[in-house]
């Protein structure tokens, strides 16, 4: 056909990448014309189907379309050989499904978005769509508010297999939760954002159970509910839960963590994200002995207690967030005590908190296996207590400074201390200019300087980190969008949960203004975890 391919010196897993089969453009003694075929033999013909498949995964998604125009056969197993699929979910998907998945009849993976200004597909397109995908084990489902208790029942019929469930800004109900639950008793994963679907029956709310899945799920992910605590029993009765996150969702969290805590348990990550937790429910979490993965943020009613009696029963602890929200709750009382107790923390992040040098250096000292440090918004952190980070935290890697009342003198003391340091992010420091970090790329060429000096501080630093490895569909939502979920949630809220819930509420802003920023997310691309 006149191709040639990229196959000699291709093994599977190899970093380097096949690209669409080139023209051939000259000719040889062999093959005058320039065809492609030597001897009445068409190489590219004989490639086997396997091997054209695993070329396949190898490519980018637009490097697969393109091989897909080759010839039919190639389109044919391109098309078997991929997993995975994102759609446009929109109502005229449904004419669609049957060629689409006629082609692509070995998907796995699915991922159907919808916009917000647009209709989405129905109870009838998902049915097709389980129908056509038996095997699916990973369903992610944003935007889709046509969906009702009725679709998510046949589909969860359909497709036993599933692992992971996702879905964000649906309009079902709990009865379509509880029939995945039901249904799929192989679910490990399982992340909600924003379900605001209503209940059938009334004001006798119906709550979501773990049914079959409660010996397999492993992950609970629950983000801006209003009815998050319909999710209590479907939380305290999995026994082999390894991570819980709970972010932004109503309601009073210290009972279900006191359930939780009163039994054996394997959790070892966990995420509170601006709850109405308080001491109480930290120390529920200090009976998780397995939690290595802990992030505490922005919760005013926890208190250094709080965090004393995670840190001091809690010995894997290798990850900490921490973001006091300016609140000055935990302070100093509360990092000595992690220095005391966290021997193997490796990456520790302080948002709104004001340590000083005292228990900086504490930490420095007895925290020998710290490689990952964030400093952000804290009054406190001068170039005394940089410093000290400089000259005691020998096995430091990356480190993080985002607006705090730093200058270059303290940044200088990076050019002999640190010696495992390989990258640093200085950011909103009015007190650092670009000839330090000049002069100190000079003096460690290995070390990476990452220096912000024109941002102007227009608004208070807020680093809040949500869901941190998954997660997905993680974009900031404007200040004019939180504070309306706030009205609607408060409409619909208990009003057993309303009490303690709203004091601080108004007080801290619990929706508003979620703006994601980098420093508590610094770390991401380089911890492997």
């Amino acid at each position: 056909m006149g191709k040639s391919s990229c196959i000699s010196g291709y093994s599977p897993g190899s970093s380097q990448r096949c690209t669409a089969p080139a023209y051939k453009t000259e000719t040889s003694p062999y093959d005058p014309e320039g065809s492609g075929i030597l001897g009445n033999i068409d190489y590219i013909s004989e490639i086997p189907d396997e091997c054209l498949a695993i070329i396949f995964q190898s490519l980018s998604s637009g490097d697969r379309k393109q091989c897909s125009l080759v010839s039919r056969r190639w389109l044919l197993v391109e098309g078997q050989s991929r997993h995975r699929l994102s759609l446009s979910a929109q109502s005229e998907l449904l004419s669609n499904i049957p060629s689409l998945f006629a082609r692509f009849d070995s998907v796995t993976k699915l991922v159907l978005r919808c916009e917000r200004r647009s209709v989405s597909i129905n109870d009838d397109a998902l049915v097709l769509i389980s129908l056509r995908c038996p095997n699916l084990i990973h369903l992610k489902l944003r935007g889709c508010r046509e969906l009702t208790d009725v679709g998510m029942t046949a589909f969860a019929k359909n497709c036993k297999a599933l692992k992971k469930f996702s879905c964000g800004s649906c309009m079902f109900g709990i009865k379509g939760m509880n029939a995945v639950l039901g249904h799929c008793s192989s679910l490990e994963e399982l992340s909600v954002k924003r379900l605001r679907g209503r209940n059938d029956g009334g004001a006798a709310a119906e709550l979501i159970s773990p049914c079959a899945a409660a010996s397999s799920l492993k992950t609970i992910c629950l983000k801006e509910l209003y009815n998050g605590q319909h999710f209590q029993p479907l939380i305290t009765g999995c026994n082999d839960l390894k991570t819980l996150k709970l972010l932004r969702c109503l309601g009073d969290w210290d009972g279900v963590l006191e359930v939780i805590g009163n039994r054996k348990n394997c959790l070892f990550e966990v995420h509170l994200e601006r709850l109405q937790v308080s001491d109480a429910g930290l120390i529920a979490i200090s009976n998780f002995l397995d939690l290595e993965i802990l992030h505490i943020v922005k919760t005013p009613e926890c208190t250094d207690a709080g965090v004393t009696a995670v840190v001091e029963r809690c010995k894997l602890l290798r990850t900490l967030h921490i973001d006091g929200w300016r609140t000055n709750r935990i302070g100093n009382e509360g990092l000595l005590s992690i220095a005391r107790h966290s021997a193997n923390l490796q990456e520790l992040v302080l948002i709104g908190v004001n340590p000083t040098s005292l228990s900086l250096g504490a930490i420095a000292s007895n925290c020998m296996k710290l490689e990952r440090l964030a400093l952000c918004g804290s009054e406190t952190v001068t170039d005394e207590e940089v410093s000290c980070i400089a000259l005691k935290c020998v096995a430091l890697k990356k480190l993080c400074i985002k607006g705090c009342p730093v200058s270059d003198q303290g940044i200088e003391a990076f050019a002999w201390g640190c010696p495992n340091l390989v990258k640093i992010k200085v950011k909103k420091c009015r007190g650092v200019t670009v000839e330090v970090a000049d002069w100190l790329r000079a003096r460690k060429g290995s070390l990476v300087v990452n220096l912000d000096v024109c941002e102007v501080e227009a608004e208070a630093v807020d680093a809040s980190a949500s869901d941190i490895g998954a997660q997905d569909d993680a974009g900031a939502v404007p200040p004019a969008v939180s504070r309306v979920t706030v009205a609607a949630a408060d409409a619909d809220a208990p009003s057993s949960s309303i009490g303690r819930l709203s004091a601080f509420k108004s007080r801290f802003g619990l929706f508003g203004g979620r703006s994601l920023q980098s420093c508590a997310l610094y770390f991401q691309k380089g911890a492997h975890r």
